[in-house]
């Protein structure tokens, strides 16, 4: 059965993680999604660390259920093949630097030339305007200047920290691939493409800001309201283990009390409102500590599950993997790579009732799909094998 996006074509000229991984997710959900990649190199990704037969497991992930063409955008012939490509395609996407494109001949004006409601899609670190616009842009450069890391900051010290994981590239592509798919509905409903424009920056920015930025929502307001920077994060030491837990509404904190019995806290006047709880964080948090220090994460857990306080054991990589809840929404797929072998990788998140994503085939070699793709351009494979010749393509 086909994918929600099935019909939809893409071109994806983006490499490393936020294109690529919003691209991924309209390819599980069906779209036949491109991946034109440089001679030689392709992908940045294809050459990280933990590679088995040439293939690296992040672009393992990322790059599932798509078609590799090589192609040279350097060179004036490889520009016409990717024109050739655009005429039966839906929607193209780049995270080159700005400026880049319009220099290589694919920027937006000239690829509309070739198919007039072209859904075009950018992807940057800073936008098209601005003292950051021509920055090299990494995830953690984001992280910095979207005050991620500083909201992050050690709670001694105060210094600036950065996440292990790479939210900024992530939440962009999450970001990307609804707007695409926003774009894409638009385009069906009224006949007309569009030049959708997202910055890593005002994404992760976007991102943050509900609770992260509360204190400077409203203007002119109290930001004492708000969670100190330095407070002490919600990781508990139990007697084995460490568990995490926490109480938002009047009937978790009761239970909480409850749980770790201590009913005199209802008493403190500090804690008997939401704001309160989080104005006096660091109190709250140093006193449910106590308590849990004594308990088994086991007992820990039972008490505060009794309570329906929200509370969850700390698990290692390897134990969110054998989770019985990951386990029960089936998460974690298995399957067998044909050049990197056995692998495991979690499914589309979403689950569509009638028209399934699905992890439909591995991602590919670099240049595995060239010859297949061209000729569906109308190229013979003589004209393809000229080309290869050249450097063009391969």
């Amino acid at each position: 059965m086909p994918g929600p996006l099935d019909g939809f074509r893409v071109i994806d000229a983006t490499q490393m993680i936020s294109g690529p991984m919003a691209t991924m997710m309209l390819a599980d959900q069906g779209a036949d999604v491109i991946k034109v990649e440089p001679p030689a190199t392709g992908d940045l990704t294809r050459a990280l660390g933990g590679r088995r037969q040439g293939m690296a497991p992040t672009f393992a992930v990322v790059n599932r259920n798509k078609r590799s063409v090589v192609i040279d955008l350097k060179n004036a012939k490889g520009v016409e093949l990717l024109k050739r490509l655009i005429i039966s395609a839906d929607l193209f996407v780049q995270n080159f630097r700005p400026g880049t494109v319009e220099r290589m001949g694919i920027g937006e004006e000239a690829l509309r030339k070739v198919k007039p409601n072209l859904v075009y899609v950018s992807i940057s670190g800073f936008g098209e305007r601005g003292p950051y616009v021509h920055k090299r842009t990494y995830d953690p450069v984001i992280q910095a200047l979207s005050g991620l890391a500083s909201i992050q900051a050690d709670t001694d010290t105060e210094r600036p920290r950065m996440l292990r994981v790479i939210v900024p590239d992530k939440v962009t592509a999450l970001t990307a691939a609804q707007a695409m798919t926003a774009a894409l509905l638009a385009r069906e409903r009224t006949g007309k493409g569009q030049h959708v424009r997202l910055a890593m920056l005002d994404a992760v920015v976007s991102f943050l800001w509900p609770e992260s930025m509360a204190g400077y929502t409203f203007i002119g307001s109290n930001k004492a309201v708000t969670r100190p920077p330095n407070t002490r994060d919600l990781v508990f030491e139990t007697a084995d283990g460490y568990i995490t837990t926490g109480a938002v509404s009047d009937k978790e904190w009761l239970g909480m009390c409850r749980a770790l019995g201590h009913p005199e806290w209802l008493d403190d006047p500090r804690f008997n409102t939401p704001a309160g709880r989080v104005r006096y964080a660091d109190a709250r948090l140093e006193l449910t500590a106590g308590p849990l220090k004594t308990m088994t994460t086991a007992e820990a857990l039972q008490r505060l599950e009794a309570e329906q306080v929200p509370c969850a054991h700390i698990h290692s990589r390897e134990e969110m993997i054998a989770d019985p809840q990951v386990a029960a929404n089936g998460l974690i797929v298995e399957s067998v790579h044909p050049h990197a072998g056995p692998m495991r990788q979690p499914r589309p998140a979403a689950r569509f009732e009638a028209t399934p994503a699905e992890i439909r085939t591995p991602a590919p070699v670099l240049g595995e799909h060239t010859d297949a793709v061209l000729e569906e351009t109308g190229l013979s494979a003589k004209e393809i094998d000229a080309l290869r010749a050249e450097g063009i393509v391969a």
